[in-house]
């Protein structure tokens, strides 16, 4: 398994419990095929230095974890098909094996 970084840039209009149910998703899509999450961090409501779709704040979290490379394709698409999340990045971490 290698090391990855997911951010995630949410709508800032989401409830608590609309945030937590896709973060639990997203927490799902990585530990069904044997993922493991080592930390998720919560920056929270950032300015973003230009406007996106009328949004001018985003709702940022960064989820360090395991996987197969395989494993990547599907976060991605089910990143791409969630509707709440504005942009997102993964980032394989040579530095964190």
């Amino acid at each position: 398994m290698k090391a990855y970084e997911l951010m995630l840039m949410l709508d800032p209009s989401l409830d608590e419990e609309a945030r937590a149910a896709i973060l639990t998703k997203v927490n799902g899509v990585i530990t069904a095929p044997g993922g493991v999450v080592d930390n998720v961090e919560e920056w929270g409501k950032r300015r973003l230095a230009f406007e996106i779709d009328k949004i001018t704040d985003g709702d940022y979290v960064v989820v360090d974890f395991h996987t197969a490379p395989a494993d990547i394709a599907e976060l991605v698409r089910v990143l791409h098909i969630t509707d709440p999340v504005v942009r997102f990045m993964v980032v394989r971490r040579d530095d964190r094996e």
